[in-house]
C-alpha cells in the first residue's frame, strides 16, 4: 500500500463575504412570503410536477413523514398541506434533481471541495453510489457494497477492543434503523453511541428524568388548544419548528395568553399569518405574544427564580396561588424551595436577568390565577453550563401550578430533528439501561456490554487522543454540528476509518480519517421497495407519538439502499454467520425488526398495526402522574443555582444562533428574511450601545475570540450588525461560530456543549 499522505484540506472553508443587504425584521412570519420562497425552493431542486406529488403526501396519514423537524401532525390534517416552508425546504434538499456520482468525485479532489462553503458543498446534490476515500488519494473512488462492508469488517476486527470504535446516529434515522444499529452496536461489544441529543437537548432529558421520572415532554398536541398559558423559553419557533405556530395561534383563538422570553425579540413570536387559511393569507395575521420579556442570554433561571419568589408572595397572602393539595400529594422538595428564593432579593434577580419589573409583574399576575400552564422550550435553554438546571427551574414552576397531568399542561421540550426522540426511546444511548439490557438478552440471546460508553464530547477527545481509532455516523454532519471545530476535525484525522451513511454532501466527508466511506441511502420521501413489496418505518414525533412513514418517490439512483439495510451488511460481514442474530434477514424485513423492537421496548405492542394511521402514543407516567420511580415516589422540586459568568470589561456572552434559511447544520439559503439580514452569514448581531461603548459602526469587520484554559480559539471576519439584543450579549451564526465553543466546557451532567454562552472578545479589524 503506498504512504498515508496528509491531505491539505479546509476545515472551516472560506471566510470572505457574499454581499450583505440589511432590511428592517419581518413584523409577522408566514403568509405569502413564506409560500413563494418554500414552492421556489421545491420548484428549483426538484421540478413543478415532483414537487407537488411530493407535497401532498408528506405529514399525511398514508404518506411520508416530513425530513426536518420533529413536530407532531393534527389528527385532522390540512387539505392546502400539513408542512411549512422549512419542511418543504427539507424536502427539496432531499429530492433534488442534482447528483454527486463518480464524475463528481473525480472531477473535484476532498482538498477543493473543503474550499468550498457549507452552503456550496450542501447544493451539490444527492449521493448516488458507495464511495472510499483511500489513504493514498485525495479523491473519493466508486466502491461495491460488498468491499464496503469487508473494508469496515477488516478495520473493527484490527481493533485491541470494541470501545476503540464509536457509532454516532443523527435525528434523521428510523426507529427500525436506530433499534438495529444499537442491537449490532452492543453485539459488537461497546456501548459508544455518541448521538445528536447529546448536542442539544440532552439537557432536558436529564432534567426531566430527575424530577418527573421520564426524559420526555408531558404534553399533547391538543393541549395546546386548552392552555391557559403557554411560555416559550429560548426558543424561536418561527424559523425552527414553524408548524408550532398554528398551535399557538390555536391558544389564542381559544382565549389562552402567550409569554415569551428570549433575547431577541423574533418575528414568528410576534404575528402569525397562517399559509393554511385564507384568512391567514389575506389578513394582517394574528398576534401570538401578549407579553415578551427579553432576559439576557443564559439569565433564565434568574427570571424564573424572581417570578416564583413574586408568586409564592401573592400566595402567602391569598393562600390560592400555588396547587397546594397537588404541591402536597405529588412533590417533594416544596418547604426548602421557599426557603432557598429567600436567598435573593428581587433588586438581584431583575438586575440579573435585564427585564422591566412591570413585565415581570405582568407575567406574575396572569400565572397567578391560571392553572393550565405549558412551558416549551429548545436550545435556548439547554446549550449553556447550567442547562439542566433551567430545565429544572422550568419544572419547579409546573409543581408549584399543579400545571402536570390535566388537560392544556405539561413540560413541552421542542426536539430538532424528525425523530431524534425516537432513536434515544429505541435503545440509542452511551449510557447503560439494566431494563434494556436484559430485554435484549431475553429477545436475541447475547449479553449486551455493561460499560458506560462515550457520549459526544467524550467520543470527541478520545478520537484526538487516538484511543478511538474507528467513527461511524448514521446521517448527520459531524464536523459541523459538534463544539470546538478544529479539535473535532483533528480527532476525526486521527482516525484509521470514518464511515458516513448519507444522503446528502456535506463538511464532514471532506475531514476525515486516514480511510473513509461514504454510504448513501435512502430519503425519507423515497420508495422503498423490496420483492416487489413497498416497506415504511416507524417514527416518533416530539410528543411520544409513534407512527409510519413510508415514501413514494422513485429512488435517485438504483444503487441506493436503506439504512437497516447498510447496518445488516456491515454486521453480517463482521460476525460471517458466526453470531446469533440473522442479521440478512432482520435489516430486510422491518416488520420482523418492528416485532423486535415490541418485545424489547415498553410501549411498542402491536406497532405494525397501532403505527397506522395517527399512530400511538407510548407510555409517559406524567401524564399519569405517577412519580413511583422517583425518590419517596414523589416529584422533585429542584434548588438550582444561579448561572455564574464571569465577564470582563470588553468580553460579551455569545449565543449561536440559526438563520431563517437553515435547519440544524443545512444551510438552504443565504438570507435571514425574518430578522432583515440578506445574503451573508458571517454576521454578528449587537446592541447599538455596545457598538457605541466600542467604537464600532454598522458593517465594521471584527473577529471573535474566546479563551477558554490558557487556549485561545479565534472565528475571523464578522459583520456588526446592528440589534435588538441586550446589552453585552451577541448572537451570531452556528456553524460559522462552532470553532469559538471549547469541547471541554459542556452541562453539568448533560455534557451538553455550551453554545449558547459562549464569553468572547471582539478584535475590529
Amino acid at each position: 500500500m503506498s504512504d498515508i499522505i496528509k491531505r491539505n484540506v479546509s476545515i472551516l472553508g472560506p471566510n470572505d463575504f457574499t454581499g450583505i443587504k440589511l432590511g428592517e425584521p419581518a413584523e409577522y412570519a408566514a403568509g405569502l412570503p413564506a409560500v413563494k420562497v418554500a414552492l421556489q425552493h421545491a420548484f428549483n431542486e426538484m421540478g413543478v410536477n415532483k414537487s407537488f406529488r411530493a407535497l401532498t403526501r408528506m405529514n399525511q396519514k398514508e404518506g411520508f413523514d416530513c425530513p426536518g423537524c420533529a413536530w407532531p401532525d393534527p389528527e385532522k390534517r390540512s387539505k392546502l398541506g400539513e408542512y411549512c416552508e422549512n419542511g418543504v425546504k427539507a424536502l427539496a434538499e432531499e429530492g433534488t434533481h442534482k447528483t454527486v456520482d463518480k464524475d463528481f468525485f473525480a472531477k473535484y479532489s476532498v482538498e477543493e471541495l473543503s474550499e468550498w462553503s457549507d452552503f456550496k458543498i450542501g447544493k451539490s446534490g444527492r449521493i448516488t453510489e458507495p464511495m472510499v476515500l483511500r489513504p493514498d488519494k485525495i479523491n473519493y473512488e466508486p466502491i461495491s457494497w460488498k468491499e464496503a462492508y469487508e473494508l469496515i469488517a477488516k478495520e473493527l476486527h484490527a481493533l485491541n477492543s470494541p470501545n476503540e470504535a464509536a457509532f454516532y446516529t443523527s435525528g434523521r434515522s428510523s426507529n427500525e434503523a436506530a433499534f438495529l444499529y444499537g442491537l449490532f452496536v452492543r453485539a459488537f461489544g461497546t456501548n459508544n453511541m455518541p448521538d445528536c441529543s447529546n448536542m442539544c437537548h440532552e439537557s432536558s432529558g436529564v432534567a426531566l428524568s430527575e424530577t418527573l421520572g421520564i426524559g420526555k415532554g408531558s404534553v399533547k398536541l391538543e393541549d395546546f388548544g386548552q392552555a391557559e398559558v403557554i411560555l416559550v423559553i429560548g426558543q424561536n419557533p418561527g424559523t425552527n419548528h414553524p408548524r408550532m405556530l398554528s398551535a399557538l395561534q390555536k391558544c389564542k383563538e381559544n382565549g389562552g395568553k402567550v409569554v415569551s422570553i428570549n433575547p431577541l425579540e423574533e418575528a414568528g413570536l410576534i404575528r402569525f399569518k397562517n399559509p393554511q387559511e385564507i384568512k391567514g393569507i389575506l389578513s394582517s395575521g394574528a398576534a401570538l405574544t401578549d407579553i415578551h420579556l427579553q432576559v439576557k442570554i443564559n439569565q433564565d433561571v434568574s427570571l424564573l427564580k424572581l417570578i416564583i419568589k413574586k408568586l409564592a408572595r401573592l400566595d402567602k397572602e391569598r393562600g390560592d396561588v400555588f396547587d397546594h393539595e397537588f404541591i402536597k400529594k405529588y412533590t417533594s422538595g416544596y418547604a426548602n424551595l421557599l426557603k432557598d428564593i429567600e436567598r435573593y432579593s428581587n433588586e438581584e434577580l431583575l438586575k440579573l436577568s435585564g427585564v422591566e419589573e412591570e413585565s415581570v409583574n405582568k407575567v406574575v399576575r396572569l400565572l397567578a390565577n391560571k392553572e393550565k400552564i405549558i412551558i416549551c422550550w429548545a436550545m435556548g435553554l439547554t446549550q449553556h453550563k447550567n442547562g439542566v438546571e433551567n430545565i429544572k427551574e422550568c419544572v419547579n414552576l409546573l409543581l408549584l401550578k399543579g400545571s402536570l397531568g390535566k388537560p392544556g399542561a405539561g413540560t413541552c421540550p421542542v426536539r430538532g430533528h424528525s425523530n431524534v426522540q425516537g432513536d434515544r426511546t429505541v435503545g440509542i444511548m452511551h449510557h447503560v439501561s439494566p431494563a434494556l439490557n436484559t430485554s435484549i438478552e431475553k429477545t436475541f440471546g447475547f449479553t449486551p456490554p455493561d460499560k458506560e460508553g462515550l457520549d459526544t464530547v467524550h467520543t470527541i477527545k478520545a478520537m484526538h487522543d487516538k484511543k478511538v481509532k474507528v467513527f461511524m455516523a448514521l446521517g448527520g454532519n459531524f464536523l459541523s454540528a459538534a463544539s470546538d471545530t478544529l479539535f473535532t476535525a483533528q480527532a476525526l484525522q486521527n482516525c484509521n476509518l470514518t464511515v458516513q451513511v448519507s444522503t446528502k454532501l456535506n463538511r464532514s466527508h471532506l475531514i476525515t480519517g486516514k480511510t473513509a466511506l461514504i454510504l448513501p441511502t435512502l430519503g425519507r420521501s423515497e420508495l422503498d421497495v423490496k420483492n416487489g413489496q413497498p416497506r415504511f418505518f416507524t417514527v416518533e414525533n416530539s410528543m411520544g407519538k409513534v407512527h409510519q412513514s413510508k415514501g413514494l418517490m422513485k429512488p435517485i439512483s438504483d444503487k441506493l439502499i436503506s439504512e437497516p439495510e447498510i447496518i445488516g451488511g456491515i454486521a453480517d460481514a463482521y460476525f460471517n454467520e458466526g453470531h446469533i442474530v440473522e442479521w440478512k434477514e432482520l435489516s430486510e424485513n422491518y416488520e420482523l425488526i418492528r416485532k423486535k423492537i415490541e418485545k424489547a421496548i415498553k410501549g411498542f405492542d402491536d406497532v405494525n398495526i397501532r403505527s397506522k394511521g395517527s399512530g400511538f402514543y407510548l407510555p409517559n407516567n406524567v401524564r399519569d402522574l405517577d412519580f413511583s420511580k422517583l425518590p419517596n415516589q414523589k416529584a422533585q422540586l429542584s434548588i438550582c443555582d444561579l448561572p455564574k459568568h464571569e465577564v470582563a470589561e470588553n468580553e460579551f456572552i455569545l449565543m449561536t444562533i440559526r438563520s431563517h434559511d437553515q435547519f440544524n447544520t443545512t444551510i438552504y439559503g443565504l438570507d435571514d428574511r425574518y430578522r432583515g439580514i440578506y445574503n451573508e452569514r458571517r454576521i454578528v448581531m449587537m446592541n447599538k450601545n455596545d457598538m457605541t461603548k466600542y467604537n464600532l459602526n454598522k458593517l465594521d469587520v471584527i473577529d471573535l475570540i474566546s479563551n477558554y484554559d490558557g487556549n485561545q480559539r479565534k472565528a475571523i471576519n464578522f459583520l456588526v450588525i446592528p440589534y435588538n439584543i441586550p446589552e453585552g450579549n451577541i448572537a451570531a451564526y452556528f456553524p460559522e461560530t462552532n470553532v469559538l465553543v471549547p469541547y471541554d466546557h459542556f452541562a453539568n451532567k448533560s455534557h451538553t456543549p455550551i453554545s449558547k454562552s459562549i464569553v468572547v472578545q471582539i478584535e475590529k479589524k
